[in-house]
């Protein structure tokens, strides 16, 4: 099964999801800002990915910059932020089995998906 993290109010998320609508296949949309990942689930992405949650954080959102930038942070430090501000993930994150890719450029999902 596919799955999408989304963001709606998101362009790049929004052409991500539009990639997967139109490839016919079934997937599954989950709306990350509301149903906010676990700490675990949020390790399984960055297993699938095979990136630090460092490189999963959005580094130009406010929040991070006023509140963690320049500072040295473990893994688990990060993933925490990243659950009190899920706005913090980078998106669209797409997963299928056990790969993953972040959908920036859209395009990526067409590697996943083919």
């Amino acid at each position: 099964m596919i799955k999408i993290y989304h963001n709606p109010r998101c362009r790049k998320s929004r052409e991500g999801l539009e990639i997967l609508e139109n490839s016919g296949k079934e997937f599954e949309v989950v709306k990350y800002l509301e149903d906010v990942p676990s700490k675990e689930e949020l390790r399984q992405v960055l297993q699938c990915l095979g990136i630090s949650a460092e490189n999963l954080v959005r580094k130009n959102e406010t929040i991070w910059k006023e509140n963690y930038r320049n500072r040295l942070l473990t893994e688990e430090e990060i993933l925490d932020a990243m659950i009190e501000n899920p706005k913090l993930i980078e998106r669209p994150i797409v997963i299928k089995n056990n790969t993953a890719v972040i959908g920036r450029p859209p395009e990526n999902i067409k590697t996943l998906i083919s």
